[in-house]
């Protein structure tokens, strides 16, 4: 990813995100939703508008809460439609909402999401795309594979002398604890 290192620093939108976001651990489950969720409306997209709409998805989405997620129907559907703050996508709302349901099983099968990830973990990338495929919805191997990225469960975000890694390192991130072969 050694471009974003060289583009990012200093955009008013890219520079914020990899500097304090891309490839830090997370394991918050409404920063984890909205991170699936951003990546699913990037899908065909730049990340730069996901990023200019990032503040207003967040508002639209009710900040991501699961259990308000899941239980949006058709009214909440038919808003999200009409918001130009977000992306009005009907197949990646519905996708969005039907992840929520599923992240609810989760919780009950794993204790949630952070906690599903790291019993899972680690895993090639092939492996995650299909674990993901098998979990979730509108899920191909780019989406899994930049979910993944950004929040520290597959190497790759940063350079190793781009000072963001270095911070990035001293957190241990998942994929900074196994044998570096398994990413392979």
């Amino acid at each position: 990813m050694s471009g974003y290192c060289d583009s990012a620093p200093g955009h008013p939108l890219h520079g914020p995100y990899h500097d304090n976001h891309y490839g830090f651990p997370l394991t918050d489950e409404a920063g984890l939703f909205e991170r699936l969720s951003l990546e699913i409306f990037q899908a065909g997209l730049s990340w730069e508008i996901i990023l200019k709409k990032q503040p207003t998805t967040a508002l639209a989405f009710d900040g991501f809460v699961v259990d308000q997620v899941a239980g949006y129907r058709a009214r909440q559907i038919a808003r999200l439609l009409k918001d130009p703050g977000i992306i009005r996508n009907r197949r990646k709302i519905e996708a969005i909402i039907e992840n929520a349901k599923r992240l609810k099983a989760i919780r009950d099968s794993h204790g949630g999401f952070a906690a599903w990830l790291a019993h899972h973990h680690p895993r090639a990338k092939d492996d995650w795309v299909k674990l993901f495929r098998a979990t979730f919805v509108f899920v191909g191997g780019e989406v899994v594979n930049e979910f993944l990225m950004s929040i520290g469960y597959l190497p790759g975000t940063h350079r190793e002398d781009c000072p963001v890694f270095k911070r990035i390192a001293r957190l241990r991130p998942p994929w900074t604890q196994v044998d570096p072969k398994i990413y392979r």
